[in-house]
């Protein structure tokens, strides 16, 4: 149960914060504490971790049969935002729109524009609230300013990027040159119709300064601590109706709104999560139903959402408050807005159009689930988008590096694949450009200590002379993200050993490259003893060194194979709590990783041959070069 706290307080914490402007209202007097001691009916439209996706992705799903969709995407989003606001205030209910973090980094939309398109998509919607992600700060506090500057660069929308739990420093990090809330505020307070609601931001903490880029000055708080601070601070100024914004990962959210007193609803995002009992039957991955429900220190209900990713679900959470600002009742829909094509495919594995009784009978079923919409895009936002999207080819050009030589392509060592080079010259150690993109995954993963690479995910050769972004994402096409995993050095020895059995029963793709680790591989010997002298550099910045078997180590690596692809099953099979999906993009970091040599003067070159992961290459005919 909510308890009012005394006027005095009430008063003394109203004078305090006079001189910051956290409330989101035309009202003049910000200071007077407000209780309306009237329930209130609120719709919660909420998205996360969009990644910079902002066009449709395409999936599948089971509708009847396995039917291939096009879902989401920012102009079909905004006409979806647009429909279920006009419903809710339709029917009396007071609406917030928000997003949980991690906008930015993903897609070539973020590599390109550094946020000013994702900002644009995002003033289409025109969010009550963001949240910041540990991704908003790849590029330090000072890349998270850019993005914030484009966010309100616009006179019609203003966001406020809410995180009460990072503290940059005054006067020394650009988000606080003047005050600690230039950029980042703790919360904010929405005035909607009479009711207040306070909006709280939490990033996750460890994450972000372990594997994000902030500026070193920057603190990280506890998030639970940090929140219950500001929830009695809200409660204190007669706000009683309050939400978290989190990027926080799901099953932290729960935790955390079982380990708080006055919290109502947690918005949350960072784990990618879908949530949603109806999407078990289509096939999906699903974490609980929407909304999870949880009880507080009050014993009171707490709301918890998310919104899977990429643009593709918008959650709509519909919230019904008691005159002390106590949640009496949640219920909602994560919806994946779709677009009016499908695709299938017949007993022949050949694809093909549902047309006549079919598609009527698909569309009828698309019809009767709450989840599912055929929506048209916002031809405003499509308009905006393609200011962006038109630009992306010739962009695509610009040049970012250059090789200092040829930088030949390889799979098994001495294959022959590269067209720019003999295979005489990549038969004792593999491929130059697979050892480079290995290590450009490393570098970008801060906390990792080797990486693994299978060699079928590189795919072009690199010639001597300019490097342009088109030239990354040719290399690296797929939509791959970078995993980190913990795991033994005997696991490692067994995903070494899994690649080779993959390699020599006809899946070349699957033989191993890596950053930090290296070895001699005889293919020509048993199972279990192809791999030896396989030795450990962590993050190539010491000594190599014997690999200790019942050591734990951190690994980076592709989201494909981390996920058992091309026989990667030591990888596939170990759990969940020790893989972290960085969302990475894994052509970004190759872009990244020239961009850093190039600032430093530097051209790509072969790596010396220490680092090569194959020192020494024995064929399946037992012949040595």
């Amino acid at each position: 149960m909510k308890f009012k706290r005394s006027l005095l307080a009430m008063l003394v914490t109203t004078s305090l914060l006079s001189g910051c402007n956290l409330f989101d209202d035309d009202d003049d007097d910000n200071n007077e504490s407000v209780s309306t001691g009237t329930p209130a009916e609120l719709s919660i439209l909420h998205i996360n971790d969009h990644h910079s996706h902002l066009e449709a992705d395409d999936l599948d799903l089971n509708i009847g049969v396995e039917t291939e969709v096009t879902a989401g995407g920012f102009p079909r989003l905004v006409t979806k935002f647009n429909e279920l606001q006009t419903a809710a205030e339709d029917n009396d209910r007071d609406v917030l729109k928000l997003h949980s973090g991690d906008a930015i980094t993903g897609t070539t939309y973020y590599t390109l524009f550094k946020g000013e398109a994702d900002a644009a998509m995002m003033n289409q919607v025109c969010f009550d609230a963001f949240a910041l992600g540990n991704h908003e700060f790849d590029s330090g506090d000072a890349g998270l300013v850019t993005f914030l500057d484009y966010l309100n660069s616009s006179d019609d929308c203003t966001t406020p990027a809410l995180a009460a739990n990072v503290v940059p420093e005054v006067g020394v990090s650009p988000l606080a040159l003047n005050s600690a809330t230039d950029y980042i505020q703790p919360y904010t307070i929405k005035e909607v119709d009479d009711q207040k609601y306070g909006i709280i931001g939490i990033d996750i903490a460890d994450k972000t300064k372990n594997s994000s880029n902030p500026d070193e000055t920057t603190v990280f708080l506890d998030e639970t601590e940090t929140a219950q601070q500001y929830i009695d601070e809200l409660m204190d100024m007669g706000v009683n109706k309050i939400i978290l914004l989190t990027h926080y990962q799901f099953q932290n959210d729960l935790e955390l709104g079982r380990n708080l007193t006055g919290v109502d609803v947690i918005v949350g995002g960072d784990s990618h999560t879908l949530l949603g009992d109806a999407y078990v039957d289509m096939g999906q991955t699903v974490a609980g139903s929407y909304p999870t429900v949880v009880t507080n220190l009050d014993g009171d209900e707490v709301c918890v959402v998310q919104a899977w990713q990429y643009a593709s679900i918008l959650g709509e959470l519909n919230v019904s408050f008691d005159a002390d600002g106590v949640v009496t009742s949640c219920e909602g829909t994560p919806h994946m807005p779709l677009a009016d094509t499908f695709t299938r495919e017949d007993a022949d594995g050949e694809e093909y159009s549902p047309e006549g009784a079919e598609l009527a009978t698909l569309e009828a079923a698309i019809d009767a689930m709450d989840e599912l919409s055929i929506t048209e895009e916002d031809a405003d936002t499509v308009a905006v988008l393609a200011t962006f999207s038109e630009k992306v080819d010739e962009l695509k050009q610009q040049v970012i590096g250059s090789a200092a030589e040829d930088l030949c392509l390889e799979r098994i060592p001495g294959q022959g694949r590269s067209t720019i080079c003999d295979a005489s010259e990549t038969f004792s150690n593999g491929s130059d450009i697979s050892n480079i993109v290995s290590k450009a995954f490393l570098e970008m993963s801060n906390t990792s200590d080797i990486c693994i690479q299978n060699g079928g995910g590189v795919r072009i050769d690199v010639p001597a002379g300019e490097i342009s972004y088109d030239t990354a994402y040719t290399l690296l096409p797929f939509a791959n993200t970078l995993v980190e995993i913990e795991m033994t050095g005997q696991q490692i020895i067994d995903t070494l050993e899994e690649a080779a059995i993959a390699t020599l029963d006809g899946s070349s793709g699957a033989y191993p490259y890596a950053s930090g680790l290296r070895w001699n591989v005889d293919l020509s010997a048993a199972e279990g003893e192809r791999f030896t002298n396989v030795e450990i550099n962590s993050r190539v910045a010491g000594e190599w060194a014997e690999i200790d078997t019942s050591a734990t180590y951190k690994v980076v690596t592709n989201s494909f194979i981390a996920a058992g692809g091309d026989g990667y099953d030591t990888f596939g099979n170990i759990v969940d709590g020790l893989k972290t999906d960085t969302f990475l993009d894994y052509a970004l970091s190759f872009v990244e990783y020239v961009e850093a040599e190039t600032a430093a003067g530097n051209t790509i070159a072969k790596l010396p041959i220490a680092e090569y992961s194959t020192q020494s290459f024995v064929s399946t005919e037992g012949v040595q070069q």
